[in-house]
């Protein structure tokens, strides 16, 4: 087995919708993986494309997008290392329901549409894994929507750039010290359901209290605990 399988296999093993599957099968999987990299702001899908291939992240970071037809779009998901996307294609062979774009320098695998059914039908636990997956997705997107509705923009982009924090600081497991967050206004003010114009005044406000500090497509947050209080 090359090293590439070997760190294919590892992937796939942290991915939860294949977790039952033996080292052997794991193996098959890897062989029908196609290895993709996307530059930072590249688009790996559009909303409304035939959707063939669905892809595991193995480093970098993505996010899912639907565009509203005056020109704004919200984000509804983002993904990182050991998570999957387009899979919903796999099940009702419809168009892309979003757009996903990277945040960052990604390096994926692929997996063409015929071979994963072909999987699916070998292995129907995958399946009920891939739907709990969906739903569970589903359910976070809505929850994260009817908080939006109620919350003031302050109170969203506090939110969301909190989201971005626990996620920067979940690979070293660290709840102290400064984070640095890559993005954007105008991507935070997606994630959070707001104008752009909106994120940048409370953003400025944040960093009038030392809370933050803005920089070139990036933001480091300096106290997390203070961010969290303009959360409700």
């Amino acid at each position: 087995m090359s090293s590439s399988s070997e760190d294919t296999i590892a992937l796939l093993r942290r991915v939860p919708v294949f977790s039952t599957l033996s080292t052997e099968e794991l193996d098959q999987v890897a062989l029908m993986a196609v290895p993709r990299r996307f530059e930072a702001g590249e688009v790996v899908f559009k909303e409304g494309d035939e959707g063939s291939t669905c892809y595991i992240v193995r480093s970098g970071r993505a996010r899912a997008i639907r565009a509203h037809p005056d020109g704004r779009s919200i984000t509804l998901a983002h993904f990182e290392s050991g998570d999957i996307f387009g899979e919903m294609s796999m099940f009702d062979g419809e168009r892309r329901s979003a757009t996903v774009e990277t945040t960052e320098r990604t390096e994926a695998i692929a997996i063409l549409s015929a071979d994963m059914h072909r999987l699916l039908r070998e292995h129907p636990d995958i399946s009920v894994k891939l739907i709990a997956a969906l739903g569970q997705r589903l359910r976070s997107t809505n929850e994260r929507l009817a908080r939006q509705s109620f919350q003031t923009v302050q109170s969203r982009v506090a939110a969301a750039l909190a989201q971005l924090v626990e996620a920067a600081r979940e690979p070293e497991g660290g709840v102290d010290g400064d984070v640095v967050i890559t993005t954007t206004q105008a991507e935070l003010a997606q994630l959070a359901g707001s104008s752009r114009e909106s994120a940048s005044r409370f953003l400025a406000v944040l960093e009038r209290a030392g809370i933050i500090t803005q920089g070139r497509g990036r933001l480091t947050v300096h106290d997390a605990e203070a961010l969290g209080r303009y959360v409700y």
